[in-house]
């Protein structure tokens, strides 16, 4: 975060989302702030809490984008819900609280994920370790199976390690040269697509699951118990006939998870979830308005009211431990086509107290998303055609005509904002896309003839349903 400046956010942001720059500012700033108080004195920083986004604009504008990248950015445990999922038939209050659980399950995953990345090469060279002493073992004994049978035969190891049977029955310089001769070929990968039997430990990781509801005491035993099976796990195991190729990848996790301390990996998730948690919630303006007194479904309201703590900061106990949620920044999110922010409960006004709006996406927006972001839709069709060996090419016609066609489909039917390229895209290329296989080493030119002549019934059926989101 050091580096990470508001206007070096927006800078990366710029790379991927066109536009929108009151949001953008208003999230780096966010993120900066937080930066800012972990500089200060606990006593004083413990106070400075975050101030929450609210995001009004159409849908297909980028708002969920935004949020995504700049957790991606900072390294930042990222989770989106919609606000309507909480209105379904069979909802209890405490449901709202499974934000926080899965918020909590991706954190500890991330710090997972990287001590492994950071064991990996100890853990790589334990795994071929292990690799060598299967094969060697089961080398040891396919001779002796073999001649059991009056035959030699393996499917095991090329032909040259078992040229004499009696290899494993001579002295011990001759046996460290038959092992070093495995572990060669094993360091080599010659061996990766032979098969062998290795032993593996039966148990997964976060296999752990308890209701929203589970008090302090249930989830002690919980975590106790979760903490033991961890601890005991290498000793149920059982045995499986995979790829040298495969084993070694089991073998590596294996090896890199003994040399991970999973209670430090906890730690490090919770902290993470408190102090970086981003949490988007969509469709915000779908639990807006009067309370619904009739119907299976629950109140609007009813959710406002129990989203209230999780957004003004209270304690929740996960599998993990109890997380605060003083800290996480909340994002909301809505197009409030016939609504208004005003709709929503007073209180949970309160808690978004940012607000900004993300104008709607024309024609000249849609023809700088199609080629300015890294990510953007033409460089993706031609990385995915290249590697059936065609060369696509866009002539600056053609991507003027598939923004044009994008934006009047918006006009005359439904607006779904930059989610109308996929539409468009697809169109345009599906049949090159079907026939690219039987195309290797062509290059292919759009332009904005070959545009018009593929969109033209696309534009001129008003039964659209097959094409439209």
């Amino acid at each position: 975060m050091e580096t990470l400046t508001p206007k070096e956010i927006v800078r990366q942001l710029d790379k991927y989302i066109v536009g929108q720059e009151a949001a953008k500012k208003a999230v780096a700033i966010a993120l900066r702030n937080r930066y800012r108080r972990r500089m200060l004195p606990p006593e004083l920083a413990r106070d400075i809490l975050p101030k929450n986004i609210l995001m009004i604009g159409p849908t297909g504008v980028g708002k969920t984008e935004i949020a995504r990248r700049v957790a991606q950015l900072i390294g930042a445990p990222f989770v989106k819900v919609e606000a309507t999922r909480f209105t379904e038939v069979g909802y209890v209050g405490r449901d709202v609280e499974s934000i926080i659980h899965e918020l909590v399950d991706v954190s500890v995953g991330m710090v997972y994920e990287e001590r492994l990345r950071e064991v990996q090469p100890k853990a790589e060279s334990l795994a071929n370790e292990r690799l060598v002493n299967y094969i060697y073992q089961q080398l040891i004994a396919a001779p002796k199976r073999a001649r059991a049978k009056g035959r030699l035969r393996s499917q095991l190891l090329p032909l040259e390690l078992l040229e004499d049977p009696d290899l494993v029955k001579s002295d011990k310089a001759r046996m460290r040269a038959v092992r070093k001769r495995v572990a060669d070929l094993v360091k080599t990968r010659a061996l990766d697509d032979h098969i062998i039997e290795i032993e593996v430990g039966d148990y997964d990781r976060y296999n752990l699951e308890f209701g929203p509801g589970v008090s302090v005491d249930e989830l002690r035993e919980s975590f106790a118990d979760f903490i033991e099976q961890y601890e005991d796990y290498s000793r149920r195991r059982r045995a499986r006939r995979v790829s040298v190729r495969e084993a070694r990848r089991i073998l590596t996790r294996e090896e890199a998870s003994k040399l991970i301390n999973v209670e430090e990996v906890i730690e490090e998730g919770l902290r993470r979830a408190e102090e970086l948690g981003v949490v988007f919630i969509d469709e915000i303006d779908k639990i807006a308005g009067p309370e619904v007194e009739v119907g299976p479904d629950v109140s609007g309201e009813g959710v406002q009211r129990d989203l209230l703590p999780i957004v003004e900061g209270c304690t929740v106990l996960t599998r993990y431990g109890p997380v605060r949620t003083d800290h996480i920044l909340f994002i909301a999110a809505g197009a409030f086509y016939d609504r208004r922010p005003s709709d929503l409960i007073p209180e949970l006004q309160g808690r978004f107290p940012l607000r900004v709006e993300l104008h709607p996406l024309g024609e000249e927006d849609f023809r700088r998303i199609l080629v300015e972001p890294e990510n953007s839709l033409v460089k993706q069709y031609q990385a995915l055609l290249a590697t059936e060996g065609v060369e696509l090419e866009f002539t600056e016609d053609a991507i003027a005509e598939l923004a044009r066609t994008a934006a009047r489909l918006n006009e005359r039917y439904e607006n779904i904002g930059a989610r109308r390229l996929y539409t468009v895209m697809e169109a345009v290329l599906e049949e090159i896309s079907f026939s690219a296989p039987e195309r290797r080493g062509e290059r292919v030119l759009i332009d904005a003839e070959y545009v018009r002549s593929r969109l033209a019934g696309l534009l001129a059926n008003e039964d659209l349903s097959r094409y439209i989101l």
